[in-house]
């Protein structure tokens, strides 16, 4: 029996505030395989099995190449969105999957996601926008609209994406995409996973858009939405049950402050801050909330710095230089960091100066880390699973030889090569 797999990301320590989506998951849907990716390690000690994941995805586990150096050149932010895809691409080739939605960590659902089901009997791939209404003042408008014009027309808090051959293509291409590029540099065009979806409406037949006011609810669109009803069960959004909220920015402060500038009218509103402050103060608590990234240090225990990493994101003589960049033995990259990094990069080390030199460093876009970009191991495994496909139906041959074509022509060889070899 095909069934629809949920999943979200984020690290251990986050684990605990997850398990509030997790509850609403299984109060409305029941029968969905709930999925974690996880962009952590598990460490020694450390049983997760009585959490609420049907399947907990290990970093390690996604088959991303060279994934410690590739790991390192990211923020736990930019980590825990740049593994998405390569979770997408391999629940969507379950043979039990109808469907793969993608919900972020701060999300609850607050009623069944039929309208979203739906979509994807018809469609591809399914986006909610960050606004589906104009904003009515010149504030909104500068606070809203043009924040989505920087960061992404579509917010990437929720996917839903359908197992169809056009569906794992996109998810192979935001794979591509993401493995080079999942970085939060606005100046560059580039907001971690999420600018890219701007292009999947252009690139992909059969988006479906998702314009109801229900969905994705937030404080970059509650200007335009009217919040009404009791908690918890009985939520209304513009006459309609509300879906899911997404409580971005909780934990800096930045989500009650945008909805009290942007909501100050809606007690109701203000009513769901309240429950999920209250909620999460609870799960807060939890030792598994204090548990250390596993990407957080050099191998000796030395904190990385953001620079560090990205110097090394930069500098493809540095990747190769060192293919482990957290160990510590025999001096590594940290020791390099410490010593030629001071004098390339003085400014980097000026707590005045390091934000402009930052800017100034990324300011000519690189493909950033490619020591492991293009793997050369021919998978046998994947080829057989293409010939098998072919035979039970000829049209993914016809498919296939036209993707190939494809990339030859873009990218030549190396990116045949790489697709054979994931």
């Amino acid at each position: 029996m095909k069934k629809i797999h949920v999943y979200t990301s984020a690290a251990c320590n986050y684990i605990p505030k997850v398990r509030a989506l997790v509850e609403s998951i299984k109060k409305y849907h029941p029968d969905w395989v709930v999925h974690l990716a996880l962009s952590d390690e598990v460490p020694a000690g450390l049983d997760l099995s009585a959490e609420p994941f049907d399947e907990i995805h290990p970093i390690s586990s996604l088959d991303i190449p060279d994934v410690n150096g590739w790991a390192f050149c990211h923020t736990i932010v930019e980590l825990s969105t740049a593994i998405k895809p390569f979770l997408l691409a391999r629940l969507l080739d379950r043979k039990d999957c109808s469907g793969v939605i993608y919900l972020d960590p701060d999300t609850v659902l607050f009623s069944p996601l039929n309208d979203v089901l739906e979509a994807l009997q018809h469609s591809n791939i399914a986006l909610t926008p960050h606004q589906v209404t104009p904003e009515p003042t010149l504030a909104a408008i500068m606070d809203n609209e043009i924040s989505s014009l920087k960061h992404g027309i579509y917010n990437l808090g929720f996917l839903a994406v359908a197992p169809t051959e056009t569906g794992k293509q996109f998810a192979q291409w935001w794979s591509d995409r993401l493995y080079y590029f999942c970085r939060a540099e606005i100046h560059n065009g580039l907001f971690t996973d999420q600018r890219w979806i701007d292009l999947v409406p252009a690139f992909f037949e059969g988006v479906c858009i998702l314009r109801t006011s229900r969905l994705n609810v937030a404080p970059w669109n509650i200007t335009t939405r009217q919040i009404t009803g009791e908690l918890p069960d009985s939520v209304m959004v513009d006459g309609q049950p509300l879906g899911f909220y997404h409580f971005t920015g909780f934990d800096s402060g930045a989500h009650r402050t945008m909805a009290w500038k942007n909501a100050a009218n809606q007690p109701t509103a203000h009513a769901l801050i309240k429950w999920y402050a209250d909620t999460i103060a609870d799960l807060g608590k939890d030792p598994l909330s204090q548990v250390p990234w596993a990407f957080s240090r050099f191998a000796d225990g030395t904190v990385i710095p953001k620079a560090a990493r990205l110097i090394y994101r930069e500098r493809l003589d540095l990747q190769q230089a060192f293919p482990d960049p957290f160990a510590t033995e025999g001096g590594g990259y940290l020791a390099w960091w410490e010593s030629q990094g001071r004098v390339e990069f003085p400014a980097l080390f000026d707590s005045e100066s390091s934000a402009a030199e930052i800017l100034r460093v990324t300011s000519a876009l690189t493909p950033g880390y490619q020591a492991g970009g293009v793997p050369m191991v021919f998978s046998s495994s994947r080829v057989r699973a293409h010939l098998g496909q072919v035979l039970d139906d000829p049209r993914h041959g016809v498919l296939l030889a036209k993707r190939a074509w494809e990339v030859l022509r873009t990218e030549g060889v190396p990116g045949v090569m790489k697709r054979i070899s994931r």
